[in-house]
């Protein structure tokens, strides 16, 4: 082969293309990721619970506004809650003569004294309430016209194994014997707190128809704490299938209760509310769903908090008692500011401070 035709030939062969890179594709929409998605669900969900909470609060902190009504203030029908240190030794006349001075020109007329608890089949045994006929009769002298009553009580065996069931009649018939019995020892009445005692439960309804059946007959006293009224329609049904503890009662139970009792006490506390303002339209609220449905011959008191704790359910900078005396006559001045058979109950002696004290003589019992 020729040499120059050679590189002729190899000056024309033409050169290889350059390398081109593809051109970009449009990217087409990645949808959002499982995490994102996750937020966004939870997020609403977080939104439809906070909701109907957030609407709530702002009802209650309405609620606390406005001024009480002229003349919503002590009806000398109130009460309170004392420990068992006085009826079985701890306590002296001299004790007595303290109590008493300090009882003196408040709306104080009945004193429920812890005198159980019950044992889990009903019966009580009379070492429990060993002091009770020295106390009624101290009382009587030092604060004549203020009656003395016997606070009985036991866990209910309504949310777990162990406690006091109802539904047994012995249980039943030994609680009626138990109440004969302090009665027979002096007191003037019989105060029950039975907890936790659920919405609707007739069992308990019975028992109120033959314990009102057995003080009356002996010119005493039937009375009971009560739980607090659903803030919401059918709230309890709604807080016991999700925690397991229904909290509230229905109103329409409460009112069957109330008709059964000469004396209904409302534990206005453990409210789980964060701010005093707050705490106070709740109170305002309970006040108002119970005098709904209380009739005139019972007496409906509503409870103050005279102790001070801080665990869930309870923040003692917001359940204080000026902010419940305040709910207090807020709800009395919208319901039913001319009731006479109202008042307030303090729970617990023990526990109180002298600011619940004064709070209580300024707020309720001063007459303006």
């Amino acid at each position: 082969m020729d040499e120059n035709a050679t590189g002729e030939q190899a000056a024309v062969q033409p050169e290889p293309p350059s390398y081109q890179p593809p051109s970009p594709q449009p990217l087409s929409p990645q949808p959002p990721s499982r995490k994102r998605r996750s937020l966004r669900i939870a997020a609403l969900l977080l939104a439809v619970l906070l909701l109907p909470l957030l609407t709530a609060e702002t009802a209650l902190r309405l609620n606390y506004t406005g001024d009480p009504a002229p003349g919503t203030r002590t009806r000398h029908r109130d009460a309170l809650w004392l420990g068992h240190a006085w009826v079985d030794g701890r306590k002296s006349d001299r004790d007595v003569e303290a109590l008493a001075d300090r009882l003196r020109g408040t709306g104080i007329r009945d004193l429920y004294v812890h005198s159980g608890p019950l044992e889990h089949d009903g019966t009580l045994p009379a070492s429990a309430y060993r002091k009770a006929r020295w106390l009624t009769a101290a009382v009587h002298r030092e604060l004549p016209g203020v009656r003395v009553q016997a606070w009985l009580g036991d866990k209910l065996a309504s949310e777990g194994p162990d406690g006091l069931r109802l539904d047994r009649p012995a249980t039943r018939a030994a609680i009626l014997d138990s109440t004969r019995s302090v009665l027979a020892a002096g007191f003037q009445g019989a105060h029950f707190d039975l907890e936790p005692l659920h919405s609707g439960d007739r069992d308990y309804l019975g028992l109120l128809d033959d314990l009102r059946a057995l003080t009356h007959a002996r010119g005493a006293v039937l009375s009971v704490a009560a739980h607090q009224i659903d803030p919401l329609p059918a709230f309890h049904s709604f807080w016991g299938a999700t925690t397991g503890h229904p909290k509230w009662w229905s109103q329409a139970y409460f009112g069957q209760v109330a008709r059964r009792v000469d004396q209904i006490a409302v534990m206005s506390y453990d409210t789980m509310q964060p701010l005093q303002s707050l705490y106070g339209g709740y109170v305002a609220q309970q006040t108002s769903l119970a005098l709904e449905v209380t009739p005139d011959g019972t007496d409906l008191l509503m409870g103050l908090p005279f102790y001070h704790e801080n665990r869930f359910g309870h923040w003692a900078h917001a359940e204080t008692v000026p902010a419940a005396v305040r709910g207090v006559r807020l709800g009395l001045s919208r319901t039913d500011a001319d009731r006479r058979t109202f008042g307030v109950a303090l729970y617990v002696d023990f526990a109180a401070t002298e600011d619940d004290w004064a709070a209580y003589r300024t707020d309720w019992v001063r007459t303006p």
